[in-house]
């Protein structure tokens, strides 16, 4: 199916998912507005976001199952497999945190419908700043995204940590959007475009690899994103902020936006950039070897379990910038894939340390698990699949994703970095395996350790879904990653045949 997008048509068919989803956020924002104070309110936006989220998720499936693409150069929005795949992924990051955070929320007493409206607004932003093919549209979507975490992570207006997290997110991303708007404008005085196809085509037809306006825009860009992924020495905010938000939105925020940042990054990379791909290779290299290191090694020292995962974030935004390094299709598929799992392992975390805590969830350390697998034999057992995914151990998704990571660094030339990614997942078995440790080896303190833990039977289905989906896929991979390859050939250069095409026989 090939769409104009000079066309209002052709356009409003290529934006499909983020038009309903959008339209579905304001008339969901109208009915939380009128029913505010009604005793089921909470739950009632909870559902209708669930509704919204499935149609965004069924049109891109249907735009990615008819092979939409665009008819000549896309100049705003990317219509590729690439697109709906992230697409897809950041609506069930949206789905299952929503699942998860409507028991949390009536816990907590955090009574605001309009949390909804916001994680439906998030993921449009998310979506728009995965497809575009237009540095503005980009920077539009992040923005969108941007200010509704912002206001998520201090959505509990009594907590004064959440607020403090609210403003150190606020200060320090408005800091990064800075940046990025700044290199956008010097691109554009480079290449006079904000396209990222007509940036490539100037960027080899006129010889632009060695201008200094140019570099220096690229420079800005790099810095930005680095700051969105929470890639080294930029990823000063992610401990606090994760810390003070509401653990559901945590989850929320280490893979949703973690997934659109990433992909727009590699948009970027791939689509606008790749003519300097020797440039800014060896700066992307720096820091993944960096972030890897460094996220690992500090999350070694952490005793709190929700700062524990917020520095293991930091580690495997190392792993996926190994991916983005290579600048290949293989490194497209590899992020994917475990783009995917990732999301399912770190929700699944989340959701059980706020099954444990109360209040935030800051005061629950390693050592409160012990014993739980006495107490809570399943929820300990989601908990140890989770944990043990992230660690890459084999069986699990995470194995699997961490393995095509480490084919597409090394099919592209850095064993180095393939070999730092093998130590670091070593080392940070020095803190997933502790967790297990204590839920099975140690007793609890006492006897009303656990008392307090109860599964509601929507989180608990929902986490069983997640932990079946890292076991069936650490074995059967195959769809998966069909898929991801199918994702990555929206960057395949012009006149390359895909997989899946018949080979040309010669006379």
């Amino acid at each position: 199916m090939l769409l104009d997008l000079d066309r209002l048509p052709g356009l409003l068919l290529a934006a499909l998912p983020e038009t309903v989803l959008t339209v579905w956020a304001m008339l969901l924002l109208l009915d939380a507005a009128w029913h505010h104070r009604e005793p089921r309110a909470q739950r009632r936006a909870a559902a209708l976001a669930l509704v919204g989220i499935a149609l965004a998720a069924a049109a891109a499936a249907w735009l990615w199952a008819a092979h939409a693409s665009v008819a000549g150069l896309a100049t705003s929005l990317a219509v590729d497999g690439f697109r709906f795949a992230v697409d897809l992924i950041v609506l069930l990051s949206a789905a299952l945190s929503v699942l998860l955070s409507v028991d949390y929320l009536e816990r907590e007493a955090i009574l605001v419908p309009e949390y909804y409206v916001l994680i439906l607004f998030a993921a449009v932003g998310m979506m728009l700043l995965a497809a575009g093919e237009d540095l503005f549209v980009m920077f539009l979507g992040l923005e969108l995204m941007s200010i509704s975490v912002y206001v998520l992570s201090g959505i509990d207006r009594r907590s004064r940590v959440g607020g403090e997290a609210a403003l150190k997110y606020f200060l320090l991303g408005a800091f990064a959007s800075a940046f990025l708007l700044y290199g956008i404008a010097l691109v554009y005085g480079a290449t006079g475009s904000t396209k990222l196809g007509i940036i490539a085509s100037q960027i080899a037809s006129l010889r632009l690899a060695g201008h200094p306006l140019l570099l220096a825009g690229l420079a800005l860009l790099l810095v930005g994103f680095a700051f969105k992924v929470a890639a080294v020495p930029f990823h000063m905010w992610t401990p606090d902020v994760y810390d003070g938000a509401p653990t559901p939105v945590s989850g929320f925020m280490s893979t949703a936006v973690k997934a659109a940042a990433f992909a727009a990054l590699l948009r970027v990379l791939l689509s606008g950039f790749i003519g300097l791909h020797g440039v800014w290779e060896q700066v992307v290299w720096w820091l993944a070897a960096v972030t890897m290191v460094v996220g690992n090694l500090v999350a070694l020292a952490q005793r709190s379990l929700k700062r524990m995962l917020a520095y293991s974030s930091i580690a495997h935004a190392g792993y996926l910038l190994t991916a983005v390094v290579a600048g290949s299709t293989a490194g497209a598929a590899a992020f994917l894939f475990y783009l995917l799992f990732y999301t399912l392992m770190t929700v699944g975390a989340f959701a059980i340390l706020a099954l444990k805590g109360r209040g935030g969830e800051r005061d629950v350390l390693v050592d409160d698990l012990a014993g739980l697998a006495e107490s809570h034999p399943w929820l300990a057992l989601g908990l140890t699949v989770c944990m043990l995914s992230l660690l890459g151990f084999p069986g699990t998704a995470g194995f699997i994703g961490k393995w095509y990571i480490l084919v597409a660094a090394t099919g592209g030339g850095y064993s180095v970095l393939a070999a730092i990614l093998v130590l670091t997942s070593v080392v940070s078995a020095g803190y997933y395996l502790p967790v297990v440790m204590a839920m099975y080896m140690k007793p609890s303190a006492h006897e009303q350790s656990h008392a307090g833990v109860a599964v509601p039977r929507l989180a608990g289905a929902t986490l069983a879904v997640m932990v079946a989906a890292l076991l069936v896929f650490g074995f059967w991979p195959n769809r998966a990653m069909d898929a991801a390859r199918a994702g990555s050939h929206a960057f395949l250069p012009t006149g390359v045949p895909t997989i899946a095409a018949p080979v040309p026989v010669a006379n």
